[in-house]
């Protein structure tokens, strides 16, 4: 059984690491460069990064900052925000980050999964999917949770995995930044319908919380707010883990 992962979500906006609530009540946190080397000594496995208004201000994410951290960490990360063409999913490549991962692009031009996929490699290929339930189903929300798509986010999982996607990371909007756990429901739908991982994201507070959403189906967690914080490390979740005979790299 492949290891479960641990991943740190690092938001960025003007050049620095914040987090928010539900996608919203932005702070700022701390320069990403100096958190990312201090996530990876405290056994991160995998990095995250997200310009969050990159799409809504119609721009690309900052190059140098991607270079930067290729140059001071050993870990895997991924980059995602105001990807809209396969040129600058290749150049984030070439720049040393080891996936892609996009949301709104993929929204409107599904195709571009199909050709990315192709040009980088599935296994670099991330597809971002926030949603929220809407009282019915979870439902597709693009541009930082501001545009409902009326997408269904289970079909939509499915859809992508078809063109090529090779993870989904999965938002509960509703969830994000309460600490209040993962939306459990939601994990079990989307892997429960897909072959491919699938990071929980949105809502970890404790320990319990990732061991619960692995239970559910994560293949990987990601959080912000527990790290950024100092309520835990990597590493303790990972002991946590590990002593529930959940398989983890230590």
């Amino acid at each position: 059984m492949l290891a479960k992962r641990i991943v740190g979500a690092l938001d960025i906006k003007d050049g620095k690491v914040v987090k928010g609530i539900k996608f919203r009540d932005i702070r700022t946190i701390d320069d990403p460069v100096k958190l990312s080397k201090k996530y990876e000594e405290q056994g991160m496995d995998e990095l995250v990064f997200l310009d969050i208004y990159a799409t809504n201000e119609n721009r690309g994410i900052t190059y140098d900052l991607i270079s930067r951290v290729a140059e001071n960490i050993n870990i895997p990360f991924t980059v995602g925000g105001g990807i809209d063409s396969l040129d600058k999913i290749k150049k984030i490549i070439r720049l040393g980050a080891d996936k892609v991962f996009i949301n709104t692009y993929a929204i409107i031009n599904p195709d571009i999964i199909k050709k990315a996929s192709y040009e980088i490699g599935s296994s670099n290929l991330v597809i971002a999917i926030d949603a929220k339930f809407n009282g019915s189903y979870y439902e597709v929300y693009s541009n930082s949770g501001e545009i409902s798509r009326n997408i269904n986010a289970v079909e939509w999982a499915k859809t992508v995995e078809e063109l090529g996607a090779g993870e989904i990371l999965l938002t509960s909007i509703d969830a994000d930044g309460t600490r209040k756990g993962y939306d459990y429901n939601l994990i079990k739908k989307v892997s429960e319908n897909v072959n491919i991982p699938v990071i929980a994201s949105g809502g970890a507070g404790s320990p319990e919380d990732f061991y619960n959403a692995i239970q559910s189906g994560a293949d990987a967690c990601l959080a912000g707010s527990v790290f950024h914080y100092g309520m835990y490390t990597a590493n303790e979740i990972k002991k946590y883990l590990m002593e529930r005979g959940v398989n983890v790299r230590i």
